[in-house]
């Protein structure tokens, strides 16, 4: 592929998991209502679900990866994933909708780590994090439309028109994984599947610093992004009654962490994913106090708090390339088996984060201020852990200068 249509086609990958998160959120007080969910906050465990089975199915991906290649496993779960879609849209109980959605995660697991596998097979460090920001930032274009689409649809006909919608986008990216996409994974290094095999590679990403460290960073950034986008319905609609500027409200914070990825890829080669990283975290750090005694005090308002959304938003935004690669760049010789390994750390993380804040929530946006305070004074501890105290400053190895 072309440079260009590569770093499309990744940005699409990341899209079918992107899609599959809010595309339905306008739809999901339709089906509460559509299938009898008493509790407003049940409601959520239509985003929570997909996301177990999403962080679940990232450790089957990546050994079967590093053996048979990446695009084989692409096409198989693109396929289960339109099936899944199908699935979704006819379902007739919430239970039913709930099985679908965690089949849904199952299938899409394969697009994260893939997408990572992809990427780390042709670039690493600091190049490593521009493609993947610069994938990033069109991916952050989905959710700023994906409510604004999913409306569109409920205008059309039910709710069950979105899982529809997913199922086609998916086919799309199937057939542009048939004709365009190369394998990236020559056949001299593929790794046979074997108990010692993945003993070793899980080994080797589970006892890395780095790899592990970044990895449970990037879950408590990826938790608040959930918890967000979860209760986000329930805060816009329910709590500052603006329902007919959700989509707009919610694409000004999706909007902030694809402006982000956008100033990462410019500026990730010439200050470091550490720099770049460590900053953002402090800044997280100091919205979230401010944010916090403006809820504590009853003064928020609808325009605060999307301002101090799409700001933490921005925060996350330059956390999740750079401690992907710093993840990744230790392990970058096993990256199919340490995606998986690391996605599932991220995603399982990410969904405890966010099941704590999101089902905290009380018709306040203190739960998410609260919660974001938390995120980024851990994470902080954390990489003071990880990098041996020694803060905005780069490492230099063969890999990545940081």
């Amino acid at each position: 592929m072309h440079p260009r249509e590569f770093v499309a086609f990744i940005a699409a990958l990341m899209g079918v998991n992107a899609l599959g998160v809010d595309l339905m959120l306008p739809a999901l007080a339709d089906i509460g209502r559509d299938l009898r969910v008493s509790e407003a906050n049940h409601r959520q465990w239509v985003i929570t679900v997909y996301m177990l089975g999403f962080g679940a199915g990232q450790l089957v991906y990546g050994p079967l990866a590093d053996r048979f290649g990446r695009k084989p496993i692409l096409i198989t779960t693109l396929v289960g994933f339109v099936a899944a879609s199908i699935f979704a849209a006819s379902s007739a109980t919430f239970a039913a909708l709930l099985g679908a959605r965690l089949l849904q995660g199952l299938m899409s697991a394969s697009t994260r780590v893939l997408a990572v596998a992809i990427v780390r097979d042709g670039a690493s460090g600091r190049a490593m994090a521009r493609t993947m920001s610069i994938a990033q930032m069109i991916f952050f274009i989905v959710p700023i439309l994906a409510p604004t689409l999913g409306q569109g649809l409920l205008e059309l006909g039910p709710w069950r028109f979105i899982f529809y919608a997913l199922g086609m986008f998916a086919a799309f990216v199937l057939a542009w994984t048939l004709m365009r996409l190369p394998e990236t994974l020559p056949a001299g290094r593929r790794v046979s599947i074997s108990i010692s095999t993945l003993k070793r590679s899980y080994r080797l990403t589970l006892t890395n610093r780095f790899s592990v460290g970044y990895s449970a960073a990037a879950s408590l950034t990826f938790g608040g992004i959930i918890a967000f986008v979860s209760s986000s319905q329930q805060i816009f609609v329910d709590e500052f009654g603006a329902g007919d500027s959700f989509t707009i409200l919610f694409a000004v914070c999706a909007g902030a962490m694809g402006f982000a990825s956008f100033a990462n890829s410019r500026l990730v080669e010439r200050l470091g994913t550490r720099m770049i990283s460590q900053s953002a975290v402090v800044a997280l750090i100091g919205l979230s106090i401010v944010h916090l005694l403006v809820a504590l005090t009853s003064t928020e308002t609808l325009t605060s708090y999307v301002v101090f959304q799409a700001l933490s938003m921005t925060c996350i935004g330059l956390c999740g390339a750079n401690f992907g690669a710093m993840a990744m760049d230790p392990v970058g010789h096993i990256a199919g088996t340490a995606s998986s390994v690391q996605g599932f750390i991220t995603s399982i993380g990410a969904v405890l984060v966010a099941s704590v804040i999101g089902q905290s929530y009380s018709g306040t946006t203190l739960p998410l201020a609260i919660g974001y305070l938390a995120i980024g004074l851990v994470v902080l501890l954390l990489i003071f852990i990880i990098e041996g105290g020694k803060l905005f400053q780069a490492r230099m190895n063969h890999a990545d200068p940081g």
